[in-house]
């Protein structure tokens, strides 16, 4: 079954993109299907962009749950990522033109775990100019597909965790990693072909977990609401009445917040969270704690 055909409820959706499509493609299925449910003005977004060529986890957040995407951005993101060596392509992946090529034959597991160090933790890194990282206020892939020279300015990024699981030297490896959003692989993949000297792209990439979320496989689609949403955030339980003073503006009393039901990798950057606010098993609102007490940063309506 399709993914958004199932019938569209406010909150986060875990669907699996297969290759080909593009994350829009995904979340204009889900619009079709909000559409045909009668949904028409239902708020749908996604939680981190897929490229076409690559299959695996895509968060749809449907409704109020659209006003929790800035909260995706900073969690851990792990993907399997097939590495060609011998070839660097323009847009750093299979479907780019070759603009060099080496000699891969030298390669070995030692150099290529070594290869990986420099990598580790926060780094400098230079997206692709097929990506969609803005460059004056566009998306550079629209610039590039014009035919405009676009100029990557280094971004800093983190990279968690990396580890060979596979070789098919010298052709190709499999590299499984972990990093925290506005990572780009690809970007890796040329990289580490710079660093070993023979040149290297991005061959297929999967994404397999998004925090605590896992890809629930092709044709399988999962909804995430309730006390299910954003685990990594610590708690508060609402009485009656501290749901009404939130909802009318007021603050609580910062009370006994529950810890977080999901922990971050050790050591991963804290992306420094906010509470989140539970009444009757329902995300109402999310908090952060003020002079007097705790204020509201979103009033999630409804609730998810």
């Amino acid at each position: 079954m399709e993914a958004g055909t199932q019938g569209i409820t406010p909150g986060i959706h875990l669907v699996h993109k297969t290759v080909g499509r593009s994350s829009f493609d995904v979340v204009r299925e889900f619009k079709r299907g909000a559409f045909e449910a009668g949904h028409k003005k239902l708020a749908l977004g996604h939680g981190g962009t897929l490229d076409p060529f690559a299959e695996g986890l895509l968060l749809v957040l449907a409704g109020q749950a659209t006003r929790l995407m800035e909260l995706m951005h900073p969690l851990p993101k792990t993907y399997l990522a097939e590495v060609a060596w011998g070839l660097e392509t323009d847009t750093c992946d299979l479907h780019g033109l070759t603009v060099g090529e080496g000699n891969a034959a030298g390669l070995d597991v030692t150099h290529l775990d070594a290869a990986l160090g420099p990598f580790l933790a926060w780094h400098d890194q230079i997206p692709p100019a097929t990506s969609a990282k803005k460059v004056d206020g566009e998306a550079a892939y629209k610039k590039a597909h014009r035919g405009e020279a676009v100029e990557m300015k280094p971004c800093r990024v983190y990279l968690h965790a990396a580890r060979w699981i596979a070789h098919d030297l010298p052709r190709a490896s499999t590299l499984e990693l972990t990093c925290r959003g506005g990572f780009y692989v690809r970007s890796l993949a040329r990289d580490l072909g710079r660093a070993l000297g023979c040149g290297a792209h991005l061959r297929s990439l999967r994404r397999t977990a998004i925090g605590p979320w896992q890809d629930p496989g092709e044709g399988r689609e999962q909804s995430i609401e309730g006390d299910a949403l954003l685990p990594w955030c610590a708690t508060r339980l609402l009485t009656e009445e501290e749901a009404d003073h939130l909802a009318h503006g007021r603050a609580i009393a910062i009370g006994a917040p529950l810890p977080p039901a999901w922990l971050l990798p050790e050591g991963f950057p804290d992306p420094d969270p906010p509470l989140r606010a539970l009444h009757q098993g329902r995300l109402v609102a999310l908090l952060r704690p003020s002079g007097d007490g705790l204020r509201t940063i979103a009033n999630l309506r409804g609730g998810l």
